[in-house]
């Protein structure tokens, strides 16, 4: 009879240890993102809006990890403030375009440097190289997920 192996040494495993490098990372992009008026997810709804203009709430909400509810409040949210404009009616289907006004995409620019500068200081003691590692690695480890195999099936 085998014996199921556990997580063990919480410092050891892997899973844990993401887990406190993804928190460390949020709470250091609300910290810089709060004096722009700005959360994390609203954040990264401005940063992929900014890559790929017209994503409907669905896709933001997928690329955020946030649900389709919240990225509604998001949207009306920074809507509101004059960041973003959606349509009043989508133009075929039921997806709303989304588009950054200028001011979106100024406070974009300003939210992505501040990012930047966080992530500069979190991976400062990695080397370039090691840090293009550590990225490819995780890519590798999310796209083994069955999530990750699912979506691609």
């Amino acid at each position: 009879m085998s014996q199921e192996e556990t997580v063990g040494e919480l410092g050891q495993s892997v899973g844990y240890v993401l887990k406190q490098a993804q928190a460390a990372l949020h709470s250091a992009m609300d910290v810089v993102l709060r004096p722009l008026e700005l959360s994390v997810a609203q954040y990264a709804c401005l940063e992929l809006l900014g890559r790929s203009p017209g994503l409907s709430n669905s896709e933001l909400a997928r690329g955020a990890f946030v649900t389709r509810q919240s990225m509604n409040l998001v949207l009306r949210g920074l809507q509101d403030r004059g960041l973003l404009t959606r349509p009043e009616q989508a133009p075929h289907g039921r997806a709303l375009p989304t588009q950054l006004t200028s001011t979106g995409q100024e406070k974009l620019h300003a939210a992505s440097v501040a990012v930047r500068a966080v992530e500069r200081q979190m991976f400062s003691p990695l080397s370039a190289e090691e840090q293009r590692r550590l990225c490819d690695d995780l890519a590798v480890c999310v796209a083994a997920t069955p999530a990750a195999k699912s979506k691609s099936q």
